[in-house]
């Protein structure tokens, strides 16, 4: 069995593991429509057994990835409760997702 390129990237103030053809689910990016391609930063790189986590190479390197899809996260309560003062309140929320399908990681300049 062959090695597997994967890279740690950040998008939303998040970090994702990804590697190619992985449908990864980041908080939505409003300007990019279904069929766009996105770069995303990348912050570390491990192709087989070599690990890329000098900044300056890292700062090159953009993983390609193609919007899939927009969708809403599921729904969570937020519900506020004060004790013997019929104090209650309750908030939902939907996070908006944006769905994205690796297509290219590409590797540092050996």
């Amino acid at each position: 069995m062959g090695f597997r390129v994967y890279a740690i990237v950040r998008s939303g103030g998040r970090q994702h593991k990804v590697a190619v053809g992985d449908v990864v689910e980041v908080d939505k990016i409003p300007t990019a429509k279904v069929g766009d391609t996105v770069e995303l930063s990348t912050l570390l790189l491990v192709d087989g057994d070599s690990v890329t986590s000098d900044p300056w190479v890292l700062a090159g390197i953009k993983v390609r990835a193609e919007v899939v899809d927009h969708h809403k996260g599921q729904k969570i309560d937020i519900l506020r409760y004060k004790n013997k003062t019929g104090y209650r309140r309750r908030q939902g929320h939907r996070q908006q997702y944006t769905a994205l399908k690796v297509t290219e990681i590409p590797t540092a300049a050996k």
